[in-house]
Order: structure tokens, then sequence, then C-alpha cells
């Protein structure tokens, strides 16, 4: 079912993703991740390869070759159970191939695997997925600001989005959250970012912690008067996020914001009364 699920995203989004292969990061690690197939079937290269099958034909999988590239599909399957985008669908498909890719060329030959390991190294720290650019309506806040924007006007009710640029899960989130600003933003219903991982001192003020093991990114959180008035995901006391799943349904369903964007509306009708009596007054 999960790999039912994958191929119908990968399909509905196949325009999309073509677009992505072709930026430098997708290219370089959709290389890494085909790397090990590339050279055991590659002519004149495979005949040189270390082979434990019976047949002693290196060029083809020998049967624990096999058994790790199923494990790899099976843990892909479970992964991609809980995945909401498609970024992330193949965000998985390609970390774990890396893991597997790793482990098969450490197997054939020591030498591979430590090659191939200083590859991936240098691909992570040289390497940053593209952030998303598309359209939205979010005001994005520094430690400076927040504060000031928050609590500028007591009618307004924000909807803020506590980030760090290195944080896969935010990346992913980054088109879910645009989308919700461009179908809800209005006078009375406003969308903000932060990215916390440069603040610090925003990231103690709000209690949304960056730290990996803590899952708290990212923190969605409702500020209405200027205060908090709920978050998700919810935090236990040891300071873990309770697991929940960061979607788009489930942030409409939480923040009840088809009600908010309902009185949210009324104010927009009250700011264009007032201006239009300013201006006959004038």
């Amino acid at each position: 079912m999960g790999l039912l699920t994958g191929l119908c995203a990968f399909l509905y989004h196949l325009p999309q993703i073509y677009k992505w292969l072709l930026k430098p990061y997708y290219i370089t690690s959709f290389l890494l991740t085909i790397s090990f197939v590339v050279v055991r079937k590659t002519p004149g290269l495979c005949e040189h390869l270390v082979t434990q099958r019976e047949d002693g034909n290196s060029c083809d999988f020998d049967w624990r070759e096999l058994e790790i590239l199923m494990f790899l599909s099976a843990i892909v399957m479970m992964k991609n159970r809980r995945a909401i985008t498609v970024e992330q669908h193949i965000g998985n498909l390609l970390m774990f191939s890396k893991v597997a890719n790793c482990i098969l060329f450490f197997r054939m030959d020591i030498r591979f695997g430590i090659l191939y390991l200083a590859l991936c190294l240098a691909f992570v720290m040289t390497c940053q997925p593209p952030l998303y650019m598309g359209p939205e309506y979010i005001k994005y806040f520094s430690d400076k600001t927040i504060d000031e924007e928050l609590q500028r006007d007591s009618r307004v009710t924000w909807l803020v989005e506590f980030y760090a640029n290195w944080s896969s899960d935010c990346q992913s989130f980054a088109p879910i959250f645009a989308n919700l600003s461009l179908n809800y933003n209005c006078a009375g219903l406003r969308f903000g970012k932060i990215d916390i991982g440069r603040y610090e001192e925003v990231s103690k003020k709000y209690r949304v912690s960056t730290s990996p093991l803590a899952k708290q990114l990212p923190s969605v959180l409702l500020f209405q008067g200027g205060r908090e008035v709920m978050r998700r995901p919810m935090v236990d006391s040891k300071g873990r996020a309770v697991s929940w799943t960061m979607n788009e349904e489930n942030i409409i369903r939480e923040f009840n914001l088809n009600e908010l964007f309902q009185k949210s509306k009324k104010l927009n009708k009250s700011h264009g009364l007032k201006e239009e009596e300013q201006n006959d007054f004038c």
C-alpha cells in the first residue's frame, strides 16, 4: 500500500519532479543513489569486481546484495507511509538508498566503501536542498521584529511557523504553510515565519527547541492579542514533541482556520467601512 501511494504521488507530481531533478542538488543525489548499480552493471568495469555468485558472474547481483536491496525497499515503504509531501517521498528514497549503497560498497571492497562514504560526507557538507521559492503571503520575522509585530494590533491573529533552514522536515513543510497563507491570509489572520536556527534567544523565549532529538521542528504557534493560544506539535514533560502529523488537513482542523478566516472577514469589512467614512469626511 505504501508503494502504491508513493507511485501515485510520483506520477501526479511528475512535472514538478522533473524540474527538481534539473537542480544540482538532486542531480548529484540521484547519481550517488544509483552509483552501486552503475558500477555493478557497467561492462569493462564489473568484470574486475569481487562477487560471491556461484557462477562467478561479477556483473550481476549476488544473493546478499539482492537481500540488502529488498530490505531497502521495505524500509522506504515503511517510512513513506508517514510521508506527507512528494519531497519527503523522494527524500526518503534518496537517503536510504545512499545508506544501502554504502553497505554494499564496503561489502564489495573496503576501498570503494571509504571512497563512497567520503563522497557522501562531502555532498552533505557542501550541498543543501533547494528552498521553497513559490508564492506565499508570509511575513518573515527577526529577533527584533517578532514581538512588535505580534503585539501591534490585538485584533489580528497570527499563525507563526518556527523553523530552521537545516531541517529537512521544515523544508518539506514550507510549501504546505505557503499554501495555507495563500488560502487564509487576510487583514485579521496573518501568517509569519521565523528561523530559530539563527535566533537562539527567540527559540528559548518561545520554548521551541532546535535539538533534533526533541523533534519540535517545525512548530506552528497561534497568537491572539500577542499571546500564544496553542501550538502544534505539543510538547511533553521531557521536552519532546508529541507525535503529530504536520499536514495541511491537520493544521486547518486543529487551529480551526475556517472559523478564524470567517471572523477575520468581518474585520476586513470593518476596515473597509472606516476607510470609506474617512474618505467621505475628507
